[in-house]
């Protein structure tokens, strides 16, 4: 069995108009959101055996914060194809990861994330910022995830009600 948990990145600043894309850090709500969601998942006791993240400042921040709430302690892999990638690229960073690796946490940008879940299972949801999507794949390499054997566990995003 693998699951992977597609999140997306935290609230973003727009208050510089003059930064980059790439460069834009998060906001109040950002820095907010992220520790909440890190919080959730520490709840659940999720322990993800490895963390990719796009290198763009709100990604890469969004995932530290709960890297650092879930106490993971290896270093996260900042890949820069996350960034700006299609769902064929996604898919085939995931395709590649070891097998030893059983919980994966994806962090990266809609629309992109929400194609890749799309590609899995059925999902007609928009990801809000620092949303996180749960799909267990039935099979035991990650060569082998597909749509076939994929099923949508959880979806859960700061402002959703915990009952």
């Amino acid at each position: 069995m693998k699951t992977l948990y597609i999140i997306r990145h935290a609230k973003s600043s727009w208050k510089d108009m003059s930064l980059d894309d790439y460069d834009r850090p998060l906001n109040k709500r950002g820095k907010l959101n992220a520790p909440l969601m890190g919080s959730r998942l520490k709840t659940e006791t999720v322990k993800p055996d490895i963390i990719l993240s796009s290198p763009a400042k709100r990604a890469k921040s969004t995932a530290k914060i709960i890297a650092k709430k879930l106490k993971y302690s290896k270093d996260i892999v900042f890949n820069k194809d996350i960034y700006d990638a299609d769902v064929g690229v996604l898919h085939n960073i995931l395709t590649k990861l070891d097998d030893e690796e059983e919980i994966v946490f994806l962090f990266g940008h809609n629309p992109d994330l929400e194609m890749l879940v799309e590609h899995y299972v059925e999902f007609d949801e928009n990801i809000p910022t620092c949303g996180i999507v749960e799909i267990e794949f039935d099979c035991k390499r990650w060569t082998d995830i597909c749509a076939k054997n994929a099923k949508l566990i959880s979806f859960d995003y700061p402002k959703k009600e915990i009952v």
